[in-house]
This record gives C-alpha cells, structure tokens and sequence, in this order.
C-alpha cells in the first residue's frame, strides 16, 4: 500500500480516503479490501492528529494478503511516515 498524507493547521479532524483500483481485482475483492483498511484505520484512530489528511491506495497484491499482513503493512507504512514527518 502507498499512503499519502497532507497536514493541515485549521484543527479538523483527520481524514481519510481510500483508493482501490480495478487491478487489485474484481468488485468482491476491492470491497473486501476496503473494509479491511477502514477496520485497520479505525484500530489505529488514535496515532492520527488534528488536521491530517490521509489517502491510502491499495496495491493489486493487496487482495492476497491476509488480515494481519494487510494490519503489519499499514503499521510499516505509519511508521516511516512518522519517521519522515519528523525529520
């Protein structure tokens, strides 16, 4: 997965938006994904601040992974957003 964050100074609430393109596979599947990455986004509200903004696209392999490799993804690309944010 690719995640795109933009921060904000106006004090909303994050916000999140999620990308699953027809080649991660057919309409079963890519809803299937969804769920997951809204499910994994909501156990992890908490790292998110005030007037982030978030995109996350899911890759074509996405589908094949199970629901703790989809979890383990997304908290490898949380943490090197965090250790980009901070530099």
């Amino acid at each position: 997965m690719v995640i795109y964050l933009k921060q904000n100074d106006d004090g909303t609430n994050a916000r999140f938006g999620f990308v699953v393109s027809k080649s991660v596979g057919s309409a079963v599947q890519r809803n299937l994904v969804k769920r997951r990455l809204r499910a994994a986004v909501r156990d992890r509200l908490s790292k998110f601040g005030n007037g982030q903004a978030m995109v996350i696209r899911a890759l074509p392999s996405a589908s094949k992974l199970s629901w703790q490799a989809l979890s383990e993804d997304m908290d490898s690309c949380l943490n090197h957003l965090a250790k980009q944010s901070s530099k």
